[in-house]
């Protein structure tokens, strides 16, 4: 009964999501913001000026300002290629990250136009390949910034003239890879423009974020070598698991595709978080703490992400057990007027959440929202921790007791996902279990769950569509996850083993597909590298050199959503 149970929850979920798909939330407004006429609205970046004017990039190579109170629109540069982050640390000078380079755009004639256009960084690696995208700049407290470089994907082949040094190890290509630096990592650039590479093994991070300690948070994206979509806590010198960026690693000369799975499995860092694929996300963009004071809702403090495929932004509340991060993942918005593509975000002076879409090749949409907090407050689970026995959630509001102290209201699903080539993973060791008991506390604000046995490596995916408030208020997000990477207090077990590596048919060019189907085109036999090592363009200490926009190349396969 249980494993026919689940199933008709989530598809009574998903209907229940089309009914109210426009219908107003009772907690968040959803405002839409109208565009220049004419423009292409796909948003690769959203920051607030110090003024409080609101920047924007889009695809096509503009960047505009918006006055939210005259609600008009200035167009600030243009001819920039394919831009895809930014931030204003004044009022007239914008730093946006390029496919090509990290820029410096200032107004310095003073009527509101970008007059120098400035190349900060260009110390990275280009083959021409449509999947090498460039996501950030996210400022760092030394006036410098974190990049993060995606890979090449086979959907596309490598252009005569590169960028940077070529080190084509591989007669085939795997789905992604690495052929020029310093694709594949999260590098930070300096003030003065030097580069720095910090960690490697990505795939798709669409997003960079801090939380409220300064510490470095990355998304990526489902595919080969990653089961589903984790939220990373990146630190200088690891290794994240996917293996095309080893192509650079000092030291290593194996073909990245040929290291044993098991000894990439022993390397790698694992994700914080791993968002349930499907249920909860396909694509997660960009993470943004919330830092408004309470002026955003109860969760000030936790982090805000953002999906690409579905009408939602998530929520994420982590904790520190064994040394390591950790913790819950659920909804704040699904639905309810939001648009897909939520691709960028930003908090506004007022404390309200700016979203910038993008159909760019995914599946999303177009367009800029504004989120805003009516002051009334969900029932939710606030927070979850990790307890030796199982673990404690803590409500937004007291919750109806016979229901919540009963452990049949509890659905869980366990399982994992396995660490292995072939894109994707299904769910394994998957198992519908119920709470041995609950605990419910004299103000009814939290569950004490306990679970016999717990198990690590594992996420545990909660339904808590019965748990109501006493006037009868339902939750407004049911879906919780929690993944359970380490056992308070230690001893946690071995992870599970990794799985198969590269196949030999997905290196088969002419039957090999990019992220979209398309099939592959065949490789150059012989590119010849523009430059030698390293990568041309580092400015010198303290100077910078005029930058000039390229355009972006025609003609590239489309993407698919999880790319």
């Amino acid at each position: 009964m249980k494993r026919v149970l689940l199933p008709l929850l989530f598809a009574a979920r998903v209907a229940f999501a089309a009914a109210t798909d426009k219908l107003p939330s009772d907690y968040y407004t959803v405002e839409d913001i109208p565009t220049p006429p004419g423009l292409s609205a796909e948003v690769g970046g959203l920051a607030f000026a110090p003024d409080g004017r609101l920047a924007a990039c889009f695809h096509r190579g503009e960047v505009y300002f918006y006055d939210p109170a005259k609600k008009e629109w200035k167009l600030f540069a243009q001819g920039l290629q394919d831009p895809l982050g930014l931030v204003v640390p004044k009022n007239d000078e914008v730093i946006v990250m390029q496919r090509s380079e990290l820029t410096r755009l200032r107004d310095t004639h003073g009527d509101g136009v970008a007059d120098s256009y400035e190349t900060i960084c260009d110390s990275f690696g280009m083959t021409g390949n449509y999947h090498e995208f460039a996501f950030g700049p996210l400022p760092t407290p030394d006036g410098g910034w974190f990049v993060a470089l995606n890979t090449a994907s086979n959907g596309a082949g490598v252009r005569q003239e590169v960028r940077g040094e070529l080190r084509d190890i591989s007669p085939i290509h795997p789905r992604m890879f690495s052929v020029v630096p310093w694709r594949g990592w999260v590098v930070k650039i300096a003030a003065d423009g030097k580069l720095t590479p910090w960690a490697a093994g990505f795939r798709s991070p669409n997003g960079l974020g801090f939380d409220t300690k300064g510490r470095l948070f990355v998304t990526d994206n489902q595919g080969d070598w990653l089961g589903a979509c984790p939220l990373y806590h990146v630190e200088k010198g690891k290794f994240y698991g996917h293996p095309a960026a080893l192509t650079w690693k000092a030291g290593e000369k194996r073909e990245p595709a040929k290291i044993p799975p098991a000894e990439l499995d022993a390397m790698r860092t694992r994700g914080s978080i791993l968002f349930p694929y499907n249920t909860m996300s396909n694509s997660p963009t960009q993470p943004i703490t919330d830092t408004t004071g309470g002026k955003f809702g109860p969760f000030a403090g936790q982090m805000l992400v953002g999906e690409m495929n579905h009408p939602r932004m998530l929520r994420v509340a982590m904790e520190e057990v064994d040394g390591q991060l950790q913790g819950m993942s659920t909804e704040l918005l699904a639905n309810h007027g939001l648009r897909k593509g939520d691709n960028r975000v930003a908090f506004a002076p007022d404390g309200s959440l700016w979203v910038g879409q993008t159909d760019h090749g995914w599946a999303g949409d177009k367009g800029i929202q504004r989120i805003s907090w009516t002051g009334k407050v969900p029932l939710d689970v606030k927070e979850m921790h990790l307890t030796k026995t199982g673990f404690e959630l803590t409500f937004t509001q007291p919750v109806e007791s016979s229901v919540a102290s009963n452990p049949e209201t509890y659905k869980v699903r366990r399982y994992y996902y396995e660490y292995h080539a072939p894109y994707g993973s299904p769910e394994f060791d998957l198992q519908e279990v119920t709470p041995k008991s609950v605990a419910l506390s004299e103000d009814r604000t939290k569950a004490t769950l306990v679970f016999d046995p717990l198990v690590a490596w594992r996420i545990y995916e909660f339904h808590l569509n019965a748990l109501k408030t006493d006037d009868g208020t339902a939750m407004a997000n049911p879906l919780v996850a929690y993944t359970l990477n380490h056992f308070v207090g230690g001893k946690t077990p071995p992870p599970p083993p990794a799985g198969p590596g590269p196949k030999d048919d997905t290196k088969k060019a002419d039957a090999s597909t990019d992220d979209a189907g398309t099939a592959a085109t065949p490789k150059p036999k012989k590119p010849k590298p523009k430059t030698g090592t390293p990568a041309p363009g580092t400015p010198k200490p303290g100077a910078a050199k005029p930058a000039t926009p390229t355009p972006t190349p025609t003609a590239t396969p489309k993407k698919k959503p999880t790319s």
